[in-house]
C-alpha cells in the first residue's frame, strides 16, 4: 500500500477520521472533499487500497479492499479479502492511538465497500469508537452478525447515507443494514438523498454535524 493521504486539522489535534475510499479510487479521491469540511480538530487519514483483479469487473486489476463476486445478495462474499483490510484499517487505528487519540476519539468510515470494511471492523474491533460513518454501503458478512461482535457495541454511533437512486448498492441494501444494526445500536442516524452510486454537498454537511457533534460533547 501507498501511504495515506492525510488532512491536517485547522486547530489542535483531538480526534481522527480514518476514511476508506470504494472501488477503484483512491485515498486522493475523498482526501479532497474531506478538506473542504476544514475540521478544526479532526485529523482525517484517507488510505488506498492494495491494486487487485475484481471478479465483477472481468477480473480488471484496480484498487479494492476484497473482491466482489457479484451484486446480488446472493452473491458469495470474499470473507478472507474483508477481514484482510479489515487488519488493515484495525493497524491504521493503532497509529492514530500511538499518536496519542484514544480509540474513542477515533472514527472509522467509508463510501461503499470502504464503508463495508469500517462497518465491519467497527462491530469486531473489541474497543469503543468516536463512531462510523457509511456511506452508500452495507454491512458485509451480515450472516455472522451478531455472534462477530465483540465488545458492548450498543452506544456506537453510526451515520449512514444512501441514495434512492443507487444502482450498485440498492438502497433497499442500506435499509436492511440500517435494520440489522438497529437490533443492536441505539445511536444510529440513517439518512437519505436524491442520488446514485456518489455523495452530494447535503451529505458531506450531515457528515460533519455528525462527527463535530460528537467531538464536541
Amino acid at each position: 500500500m501507498s501511504a495515506p493521504v492525510k488532512v491536517l486539522p485547522t486547530a489542535k489535534h483531538t480526534a481522527s477520521l480514518i476514511f476508506l475510499h470504494g472501488l477503484g479510487d483512491t485515498g486522493h479521491g475523498w482526501a479532497a472533499g474531506l478538506k473542504a469540511l476544514k475540521f478544526e480538530h479532526v485529523h482525517c487519514v484517507c488510505p488506498t487500497a492494495p491494486a487487485q483483479p475484481v471478479t465483477v469487473n472481468a477480473g480488471m486489476k484496480m484498487p479494492s479492499w476484497f473482491d466482489i463476486f457479484g451484486l446480488s445478495p446472493e452473491s458469495p462474499s470474499d470473507e478472507e479479502g474483508i477481514n484482510r483490510s479489515s487488519e488493515i484499517l484495525k493497524q491504521l487505528i493503532k497509529d492514530e492511538e500511538d499518536k496519542g487519540i484514544p480509540s474513542n476519539k477515533i472514527f472509522v468510515g467509508g463510501f461503499s465497500q470502504g464503508g463495508a470494511v469500517s462497518l465491519y471492523t467497527a462491530l469486531t474491533l473489541g474497543k469503543p469508537l468516536a463512531g462510523v460513518i457509511a456511506l452508500s454501503s452495507w454491512l458485509p458478512l451480515h450472516q455472522k452478525f451478531p455472534d462477530a461482535i465483540k465488545g458492548d457495541v450498543s452506544n456506537l454511533p453510526v451515520f449512514q447515507g444512501h441514495g434512492y437512486e443507487d444502482p450498485m448498492v440498492p438502497y433497499k441494501w442500506g435499509e436492511l443494514t440500517n435494520k440489522t444494526l438497529s437490533t443492536h445500536l441505539k445511536n444510529i442516524v440513517f439518512k437519505s438523498y436524491h442520488m446514485m452510486h456518489s455523495s452530494c454537498e447535503e451529505e458531506m454537511e450531515d457528515v460533519k454535524n455528525f462527527i463535530e457533534k460528537i467531538v464536541k460533547a
